[in-house]
């Protein structure tokens, strides 16, 4: 597995790229100071994932992910970031970030937010997804999108938000893995989405979202 570590500070770009060689032997991690270097050298390097800074000089963190996810829809983009503002949380996500961690967050949650985004799930640091969910929840207001759903595609529907497999899934409500299956087309369906990633910004939006949490 290869990731872009993109970062206009080549002292703290060069500190985190030797932790997560450290702490993932198995990732090659190559190095890009600015989004134009990014924008460069994913095509010739090609990262299954990139980690992004989002306040980079010139084309900045936010520009960037657009314009990867535009030209590659399936490259997740992880922002880690010394911002924690919820304001920039959303637009990272509206630019079609897959996760979002904060710098002072400890090595084990960058960690697992890698992971996680390399194999196809959104990450939001705790906290952060936290403070989402308590924003919406404080309108009071329940979500139309909401309102006709039964209590276990509620149930289906928080899992997948967070991230959890279909076999943890099928475990953990006692069903099998084709319901599982077909409880997520009918969740799409119903919420109007066509993929895991517009799933989770709708459980963003709805106040419902819970990701972060160890599955």
């Amino acid at each position: 597995m290869k990731i872009l570590l993109v970062d206009d500070h080549a002292v703290v770009r060069q500190g985190y790229a030797s932790l997560l060689k450290a702490l993932l032997p198995e990732v090659q991690v190559d190095e890009a100071g600015s989004g134009e270097e990014a924008l460069s050298a994913v095509p010739l390097l090609g990262p299954h994932l990139v980690v992004l800074d989002i306040g980079l000089p010139g084309i900045s963190g936010l520009e960037t992910c657009r314009r990867l996810r535009q030209r590659l829809p399936q490259l997740p983009v992880l922002f880690f970031s010394m911002h924690d503002e919820l304001s920039l949380v959303r637009q990272a996500l509206d630019a079609g970030a897959t996760g979002y961690i904060t710098k002072s967050s400890a090595p084990d949650v960058l960690v697992e937010a890698v992971r996680r985004t390399l194999a196809g799930q959104m990450y939001i640091e705790q906290g952060l997804a936290t403070q989402l969910a308590s924003q919406k929840y404080t309108q009071g207001a329940i979500d139309p999108r909401l309102q006709s759903m039964t209590p276990r595609e509620m149930e289906v529907f928080v899992m997948l938000s967070r991230g959890l497999p279909t076999q943890k899934i099928s475990k953990t409500l006692c069903i099998s893995n084709k319901t599982v299956s077909n409880y997520m087309t009918l969740l799409k369906h119903k919420l109007q989405v066509t993929s895991h990633v517009e799933l989770v910004h709708l459980a963003i939006d709805t106040g419902v979202l819970r990701i972060g949490e160890a599955s």
